[in-house]
């Protein structure tokens, strides 16, 4: 079976600036490792990067809608990477002369960030806006001010996070900033599903959307919670009896039972499952204590 375009083993992950990473491909053999510096083909013109990935696990992490990748031209000198160290100033002034820019034409944006492309063919700002942003006329003050091809990119809150970075809940980095490549939807449900506090504080990112690890063991979640009982549903179980759902321990894979006197038991749930039979129309209700008060006994 032919391997797909952008699966083979001459595929390289180059970091930019502020975590951004893009995949290009090593058609000339060059010798590269991690962390080596490229020059890379990029949109009129060459970039430098740091090699974070090279081989077949870079090719891994292409994204399914990437088109065709650009190639890696050359390993990067001294001289240039001594260069790029420099580049931060530019910057630095570039993103304080956009940000006045943007006070003066009154835009409803917040600039984020601002990165030169490596040959000086282009500077990229990105920002955060809740609306669309007629910033034509900024672009326009912006290439004058700095006589090289301007571009401003709009990007999500969770893209400004990746790009600014910081440490999440658990004091570990960002997940964005270290190894996630493509973003995924978070649902609320993955949060319900392992019995997590639904107060947005603590199930937020700095984003302030909810956070992306809380996806990592959604399928585990699913999974075991197929397997036990819902809560407060009422079972009959040995010799008759009725015992309410109280919780149930997904770790453990152990049920806990609620007699209608209150007393509490734990089971494994094998032993639940063989025992147990679900009482119609029981569900959420506690064990009656006078269950037999209309059937005439």
């Amino acid at each position: 079976m032919k391997e797909p375009e952008n699966k083979s083993s001459d595929v390289i992950e180059v970091q930019f600036k502020r975590e951004r990473k893009d995949y290009f491909r090593n058609r000339q053999g060059l010798k590269i490792k991690t962390g080596d510096y490229v020059i890379v083909e990029v949109d009129r013109g060459e970039d430098l990067g740091r090699v974070s990935e090279v081989g077949d696990t870079a090719g891994r992490k292409v994204p399914e809608k990437k088109g065709p990748l650009s190639i890696v031209r050359r390993m990067a000198s001294e001289q240039e990477t001594d260069k790029m160290g420099r580049m931060s100033e530019k910057e630095a002034e570039a993103f304080e002369v956009c940000e006045k820019k943007v006070a003066e034409h009154g835009l409803d944006m917040k600039l984020v960030d601002a990165e030169w492309q490596f040959d000086g063919n282009k500077v990229l700002f990105y920002f955060t806006a809740e609306k669309r942003v007629d910033f034509r006329q900024l672009v326009k003050d912006l290439a004058s001010a700095f006589r090289t091809r301007i571009e401003l990119k709009q990007i999500g809150v969770r893209d400004e996070a990746r790009r600014l970075g910081g440490c999440g809940r658990c004091g570990y980095k960002l997940c964005c900033t270290s190894f996630i490549c493509e973003f995924e939807p978070v649902t609320l449900r993955a949060a319900k599903d392992q019995r997590l506090s639904l107060n947005p504080s603590q199930i937020s990112g700095l984003c302030g959307r909810l956070m992306c690890c809380l996806m990592y063991e959604r399928d585990f979640y699913r999974q075991q919670n197929k397997k036990f009982p819902k809560e407060g549903r009422i079972y009959r179980t040995g010799e008759g009896r009725e015992e309410r759902v109280s919780s149930v321990n997904l770790f453990q894979e152990e049920v806990e039972l609620e007699n209608r006197e209150g007393f509490r038991r734990k089971v494994p749930l094998a032993e639940f499952s063989e025992i147990a039979c679900e009482c119609p129309g029981r569900g959420g209700s506690r064990p009656s204590r006078n269950k037999d008060k209309n059937s005439g006994r």
